[in-house]
C-alpha cells in the first residue's frame, strides 16, 4: 500500500515539518518525484545544510532505519555491496566433505547496498559521493540501473521494490553527469534567515521568550558571506542555540565567547566569527 506521507509534495513538506525539518517547495517536489518515479534522489549543497538529516527524516516517514554508506577515497564494491567471510569458509572446508559449497548465507557479509536491497522498504543513504573515486561512481551507476543483483556462486536477487536511494554531495568535486542523470537532482541551499530562525525554535524550544533564534539566524547569514574556511551550517546554528541555553545566555553577544567552539571549527575563523557574534543585537 502506498505511503500516504508521500502522496503529494505538499504532504511531504507537512510531514517533514512535524519532524522539525522545513523543506522548501522545490525540495519536497524532488522527494515526491524520486519516490513516484523510483529514482535515486541526488542532494548537493554546502556542508551543514541538512542533506544527511533529510535522509534520516525520510526514513522516519517510511518507519525504517536508514542504511548509510559513507563514501571515502578508495572505497570499493566489497565495502558497498558484500564480502565473503574467507576465514570461516576456510575453517568450514577443513571439516566438511569435498564438493560442499562454501558460498552460503552464513558466510556472506552484507554491506549497505545488499542490506538495503534485502530489506523492504528501505532507505539507502550514499553519503558524500564526491569523496569517492571515478571507479566507484561507475560501479554505483551499474548497480542503480539494474533490476537484479547477482552474487556469483550464490544467487541472483530480483529487485521488485528498490530502496529509496539518497545520494549526497558537498560539491568538493564534480560528480559525473552519467550518475546525476540517473537521479532526481536538487541543490540544497542555506535557508533564509526567517526559515533558519524557525528551524532553531522547532529544534530548541527553550529559546522561546528570548531573541536567540532571530539573532543566531541573522549572525549565520552574515558569517556565510565572509571568506571563512568552513562557514557554519544549520547544524551549527542549532548547536549554538543549545549551547547558549545550556550556558544560560539569552543573547548571541553574551554567548559569543563561551559557545564559539560549537559554531567554528577552524582556528583561523575564530576572530572573524567572534566579531560578528558580539555585534549582533
Amino acid at each position: 500500500m502506498p505511503n500516504a506521507s508521500f502522496s503529494t509534495p505538499e504532504r511531504i513538506a507537512e510531514e517533514l515539518a512535524t519532524l522539525n525539518y522545513l523543506a522548501e517547495p522545490g525540495l519536497s517536489a524532488a522527494i515526491f518525484l524520486a519516490k513516484q518515479l523510483k529514482l535515486p534522489l541526488f542532494l548537493e549543497g554546502d556542508p551543514g545544510v541538512g542533506k544527511t538529516v533529510l535522509a534520516r527524516k525520510i526514513a522516519k516517514m517510511l518507519n525504517v532505519k536508514p542504511i548509510r554508506l559513507q563514501c571515502h577515497s578508495g572505497i570499493d564494491r566489497s565495502q558497498a555491496l558484500y564480502e565473503w567471510d574467507f576465514t570461516r569458509q576456510l575453517l568450514h572446508l577443513r571439516g566438511t566433505p569435498d564438493g560442499e559449497s562454501i558460498y552460503r548465507k552464513e558466510f556472506l557479509i552484507p554491506r549497505p547496498i545488499l542490506q538495503a536491497v534485502e530489506e523492504r522498504p528501505s532507505v539507502l543513504l550514499i553519503d558524500e559521493i564526491d569523496r569517492a573515486d571515478d571507479e566507484f561512481e561507475a560501479f554505483l551507476l551499474e548497480v542503480l540501473e539494474g533490476d537484479t543483483l547477482t552474487i556469483p556462486d550464490y544467487r541472483t536477487i530480483t529487485i521488485d521494490e528498490p530502496p529509496f536511494v539518497i545520494l549526497t554531495s558537498n560539491g568538493t568535486r564534480e560528480v559525473h553527469g552519467a550518475l546525476k542523470r540517473r537521479c532526481v537532482y536538487h541543490w540544497v541551499d542555506h535557508p533564509t534567515a526567517d526559515t533558519e530562525a524557525e528551524i532553531i525554535r522547532r529544534n530548541v524550544p527553550e529559546v522561546a521568550g528570548t531573541p536567540l533564534a532571530e539573532q543566531i539566524a541573522s549572525a549565520m547569514t552574515q558569517l556565510r558571506k565572509l571568506p571563512l574556511i568552513r562557514p557554519p551550517g544549520v547544524a551549527e546554528s542549532i548547536a549554538f542555540a543549545r549551547a547558549a541555553v545550556a550556558l544560560g545566555r539569552r543573547t548571541v553577544a553574551d554567548a559569543a565567547d563561551d559557545a564559539l567552539g560549537v559554531l567554528v571549527k577552524q582556528r583561523e575563523d575564530e576572530e572573524r566569527a567572534r566579531g560578528v557574534l558580539r555585534a549582533v543585537r
